[in-house]
């Protein structure tokens, strides 16, 4: 077995985890309060150093005093303390709301619709290679067809009867293959975490497996 003395403790910490398998007990109430401590002081640290730092104490140092003002804003959250001034958390919270949705919009709008309705769009250069797996021609009549069933399926302004009616059943079955390929992923993300931690433990902890 190992002798490292951080193995042990992130052995032991595993193991902790996995006793609530067999229900809910004391070590493991430990481990998972001891893993949100731990977590809450790493990001108290990191945003110190990444934020903190550089955005308020360093402007402030160099007489920066507009720094002030998204200081003052964000110090705003503290009202949530205060019972007759806690109406007051609102503009800390519409203001950081108002600039994420502003940044993300163009971001998003670029990714999720323009990158989709590309990614739909049959060209030239699919007629290169007709069965490439990837972007051949097949595969993007395959993408074209999934979006336009897909949408149908999810057009109530008409009822689903002739032409739509099929055009919607073909699109409930990519809607049900894209949720269970995200739900086989998902699946295969956990799994890939559990092998990962089991490794962990018959490999560097009791040396079972070399």
């Amino acid at each position: 077995m190992s002798t490292n003395i951080w193995v042990w403790i992130a052995a032991l910490l595993s193991l902790a985890i996995f006793s609530y398998l067999y229900k809910d007990n004391p070590v493991f109430r430990f481990a998972e309060h001891l893993f949100t401590g731990l977590s809450v002081g790493y990001f108290i640290v990191l945003y110190w150093n990444n934020y903190t730092l550089p955005y308020i104490v360093t402007p402030l140092q160099n007489r920066q005093w507009l720094t002030l003002i998204p200081m003052a804003i964000g110090l705003m959250y503290l009202f949530r303390f205060i019972p007759k001034l806690n109406y007051l958390i609102l503009i800390p919270i519409a203001a950081s709301l108002g600039f994420w949705n502003g940044m993300s919009i163009p971001l998003t709008f670029e990714a999720d619709v323009l990158k989709q309705i590309q990614g739909t769009m049959v060209n030239t250069s699919m007629f290169a290679n007709i069965w490439d797996p990837r972007k051949g021609l097949m595969v993007g009549l395959l993408v074209m067809i999934g979006v336009i069933s897909t949408i149908s399926y999810f057009y109530f302004s008409r009822e689903h009867k002739g032409a739509l009616k099929v055009s919607a059943n073909v699109g409930i079955w990519f809607v049900m293959i894209g949720f269970g390929a995200t739900f086989g992923y998902t699946v295969m993300a956990r799994v890939s975490l559990l092998i990962a931690r089991m490794q962990f433990l018959f490999t560097d902890w009791i040396h079972l497996i070399k």
